[in-house]
């Protein structure tokens, strides 16, 4: 059984590094980055630390992208507000 085609509608700044999701199946997320970006190690995905460049987000064709996609997220684990795997978030 195929699972449905989510896409973002829109996208607003929610906070320092939370943005509020709109889907198209009326779904709502209040997704907070800083979490993720924080525990990142790998330099890159850090640099969206800086406030500007964290708020360079686009949402283009129903994802959520920064840059030439430098950062990006399936849009059903946004959608489910989940940014890190299980198995690391049930090590932490």
């Amino acid at each position: 059984m195929n699972s449905p085609i989510i896409n973002i509608t829109r996208v607003e700044q929610a906070g320092d590094y939370c943005l509020r999701l709109s889907f198209d199946d009326g779904t709502e997320q209040a997704v907070d980055f800083g979490p993720f970006l924080r525990d990142s190690q790998h330099p890159e995905v850090r640099t969206f630390l800086e406030p500007d460049k964290f708020r360079s987000f686009r949402l283009e064709h129903g994802d959520l992208i920064w840059g030439n996609y430098d950062l990006c997220f399936p849009v059903a684990d946004l959608h489910a507000n989940i940014l890190v795997p299980a198995a690391r978030s049930a090590a932490a």
